[in-house]
């Protein structure tokens, strides 16, 4: 049965299916609880939430649904990046700013973030089963640390490396992030422009090299998708752009709109918004920043640079400045209820299942 393995065992799910923790207040308690209650895994997008902003939404979770649901976290980065990068980035936005009417941002220097110690505070004194991380893999001290408390760990990995580091470091699944994926790169060992590799071609060669369960992630939105990628030796799939644009999802309706008038070639790579590679639908600010990619100071700076902008345009109905993340198979898309979004893919699989 293509919904009854170690992975559905372990996570203590129906279906294998896991809706991506998607930042940016994309995942709302209503998403992640209707996901869980549909038989798959809520996830929380809580990359950029105080400690305490987490701590409300899990217990809003609580009060929605008794299934399990996972957190995901951003591993911790610490960049260097010259004041000669934040002061022409400052001189290239500065136009955007004044249209938006949005004050400037003064960074002078790296100070490092106690977030991610906060969070993994919240997420062990919740009851939260299931935490996944983004952007690298925590100490070992870390893990040890979760894993005494019982919760299981899911990694990313972008290349058959990575997923063998995730394993490695003792994490129960890993995240096979394909390029077709939306929103940011998970990659964390060497360039993302060499692990851009298509899910297709990346997932098999993961199951082959390592013993936990991989998860499939990358352009996948339906019944095909889910069984294609088990038949690929997944035990299960992570599904990001197809709740983006549910009823339940947190999105602004731009980003929704976007979406779902996007064809396979609408979303782009670009770092522009962040300092970090992501794809989502392209518009004005990607391609205007585009020659400047390689001067922009790296995440998380340069996305503390451009949240104003971001958040500015969304309130004044301007998509051409707000980051539209987006996988390449939009044109799936739908905006229906997560629970029908799942229901349909149970369905597609019994049919198409029917005619082997």
């Amino acid at each position: 049965m293509w919904n009854s393995n170690q992975l559905t065992d372990q996570l203590k799910i129906k279906y294998p299916i896991i809706q991506a923790g998607m930042a940016g207040g994309i995942t709302t308690p209503e998403l992640v609880a209707a996901v869980s209650n549909a038989g798959g895994l809520g996830n929380v997008g809580a990359g950029y939430m105080r400690a305490e902003d987490m701590r409300h939404t899990i217990r809003a979770i609580h009060k929605l649904t008794t299934q399990p649901f996972g957190v995901n976290v951003f591993n911790p980065e610490y960049p260097e990046t010259k004041q000669d990068y934040i002061d022409q980035t400052n001189d290239l936005l500065s136009p955007i700013r004044k249209e938006l009417g949005v004050a400037p941002v003064s960074i002078s220097e790296d100070t490092p973030s106690t977030l991610f110690a906060e969070q993994i505070d919240v997420l062990l004194e919740e009851n939260v089963p299931v935490i996944s991380f983004t952007f690298g893999i925590p100490s070992k001290e870390m893990i040890q640390k979760l894993k005494a408390a019982n919760k299981i760990l899911i990694g990313t990995a972008t290349t058959v490396e990575e997923a063998i580091m995730n394993e490695a470091s003792g994490m129960d699944m890993v995240v096979v992030q394909g390029s077709e994926a939306g929103g940011h790169r998970g990659t964390f060992n060497g360039s993302f422009e060499k692990a851009m590799i298509g899910t297709v071609a990346l997932v098999p060669q993961v199951v082959d090299r390592v013993n936990i369960p991989v998860i499939a992630a990358g352009g996948i939105m339906d019944g095909r998708g889910v069984l294609a990628s088990v038949i690929l030796g997944a035990q299960g799939v992570q599904m990001g752009t197809a709740f983006v644009t549910s009823v339940e999802s947190g999105a602004k309706k731009q980003h929704k709109e976007a979406i779902l008038n996007s064809a396979e070639d609408g979303p782009v790579m670009t770092s522009a918004f962040s300092g970090k590679p992501a794809r989502g639908v392209e518009n004005k600010f990607i391609t205007s920043m585009k020659q400047h990619e390689q001067q922009l100071p790296d995440y998380p700076i340069q996305n503390t640079m451009t949240n104003a902008i971001r958040k500015e345009a969304a309130k004044q109905n301007k998509p051409e400045y707000m980051s539209l993340w987006s996988g390449q198979n939009t044109r799936l898309s739908q905006n229906k209820s997560a629970d029908q979004i799942i229901s349909d893919i149970v369905s597609q699989i019994r049919n198409i299942s029917q005619g082997f």
